[in-house]
């Protein structure tokens, strides 16, 4: 036996296998091997263990201390041991903005089943497809609206995207997302966020056939906390549940794969070792995941059905005040109450673009057709609101206070309109009869005086 072969793999955590730190945009510190972290400084003229330090900034250096964003990471080799030369990529279903895409789907009210499951071997990112994309990926704004399928993990491959963060929303199977900064454990109803250049890799967790779900890739600010305005101090999503990994890293001095995604285009190189070699951190450039079932829904208490942005999560500014870039907004379980008052969301033309999702459950405005993984694309200006039956529930119910329980379901909501790649106006899981769930909604006016 050879005894000076490195071991295949080496990973080790700070506190446990899988923890986190609470709180949103908060300076944290984090180290997997006591004494790691300097004190007093960031860059010392030797670290502990023989470590390079190295920055790593999401905003410019001079950008205002409440939204400057940087790490300093520890790790066993710095970044630039973590490319070597780049060859070209490419992932074919993976688009950016400003999709130009040659397709003859006309446009309309579009809504999806689930894409197909994948074939064998396709990892995180080879299971994902883009669906829309909107402004563009070279001037930082707007975003991309992706599906996820996989079904393999990625064991020597790794990723960084630096076009966008990418925020991960899990339909069906537990995901995890080990980054350089540590690992997150992902289910359904939970979130992930993956800052705009940062290294990471995704498993597999639990039993399953597929793994499947959501990306929006957040070209423009990053996302952050929406102003809760009159609601005051408490209520949507609070920023203690906000949960951050502590450090975590793999030494592992074996051949690896770098993936990235530049200006819209892939490329890839091979080094020796894993990138994700960050044995402690300290700072506010992070990634974190969030638990939906914690976001603490307001609502109407007497009458009339509110404006969906009470339902907003995280929310990407455009630099235009009270219009995102990208809203993350749900619609969680909840109670209905008001009186007098149509519940659903009322019918609506919008200058923002809406592509929504269904993680479980039914979503209350559309009575059947929307399921559990499917998709559906209202753009900027078109008509939507509840089908048919679901006006004739809502307007002959009796209005007792009734809970919306076992549901989930999301929106990605955009100032820019969202155009339709090839894949998914070609998708064999287009409902060609969406448009018809308006059929019943007839004329009924009558103009005689004293009818109601």
């Amino acid at each position: 036996m050879d005894t000076t072969e490195a071991p295949r793999s080496r990973a080790r955590a700070g506190a446990g296998e899988v923890s986190y730190m609470p709180g949103f945009g908060n300076d944290f510190e984090t180290e997997a091997l006591p004494g790691t972290l300097p004190q007093g400084q960031n860059s010392p003229q030797k670290c502990n263990y023989g470590l390079y330090a190295e920055q790593l900034s999401g905003s410019p250096f001079t950008a205002p201390r409440g939204t400057n964003e940087r790490s300093w990471l520890y790790r066993i080799r710095p970044s630039v041991r973590h490319t070597r030369r780049f060859t070209n990529a490419s992932y074919p279903f993976w688009k950016s903005a400003p999709c130009l895409d040659d397709h003859s789907l006309p446009l309309g009210q579009l809504r999806w089943d689930p894409i197909p499951a994948p074939t064998a071997g396709a990892d995180f990112l080879a299971g994902i497809r883009t669906m829309t994309a909107a402004g563009d990926v070279m001037t930082q704004v707007g975003m991309a609206a992706h599906a996820y399928a996989f079904n393999e993990d990625m064991v020597d491959d790794y990723f960084f995207n630096a076009d966008g963060e990418l925020l991960i929303v899990p339909q069906r199977g537990a995901i995890s997302v080990f980054t350089e900064m540590g690992v997150m454990e992902v289910e359904p109803a939970e979130i992930c966020l993956i800052p705009r250049g940062m290294m990471f890799k995704v498993s597999r967790l639990g039993e399953g056939t597929e793994w499947r779900g959501y990306i929006c890739e957040n070209y423009g600010a990053k996302f952050t906390m929406p102003d809760r305005g009159p609601i005051g101090a408490n209520c949507l999503a609070n920023a203690r549940d906000f949960k951050t990994p502590v450090a975590a890293f793999e030494d592992k001095e074996i051949a690896c794969r770098v993936h990235v995604k530049w200006c819209g285009r892939f490329y890839m190189t091979q080094i020796g070792h894993s990138p994700l070699d960050v044995v402690a951190w300290h700072g506010n450039y992070t990634p974190f995941k969030y638990d939906l079932r914690t976001f603490s829904p307001v609502g109407a208490i007497l009458f009339d059905h509110p404006d969906p942005s009470i339902f907003t999560v995280l929310t990407a500014p455009s630099g235009e005040q009270g219009t995102a870039n990208v809203d993350f907004v749900i619609f969680p379980p909840r109670w209905l109450v008001a009186e007098h008052t149509f519940r659903p969301p009322w019918y609506h033309r919008n200058i923002m673009s809406e592509f929504m999702g269904l993680i479980l459950g039914q979503y209350d405005a559309k009575e059947k057709g929307f399921v559990p993984g499917g998709m559906s694309l209202h753009n900027m200006m078109l008509p939507h609101g509840p089908d048919a039956s679901g006006f004739e529930k809502a307007s002959n119910s009796e209005l007792k206070p009734v809970k919306l329980d076992h549901t989930m379901a999301f929106m990605f909501e955009t100032r820019f309109p969202q155009q339709l790649t090839k894949y998914a106006a070609e998708l064999e899981t287009l409902q060609d009869d969406y448009i018809e769930c308006w059929d019943g909604l007839e004329r009924r006016f009558d103009g005689t005086p004293g009818i109601k």
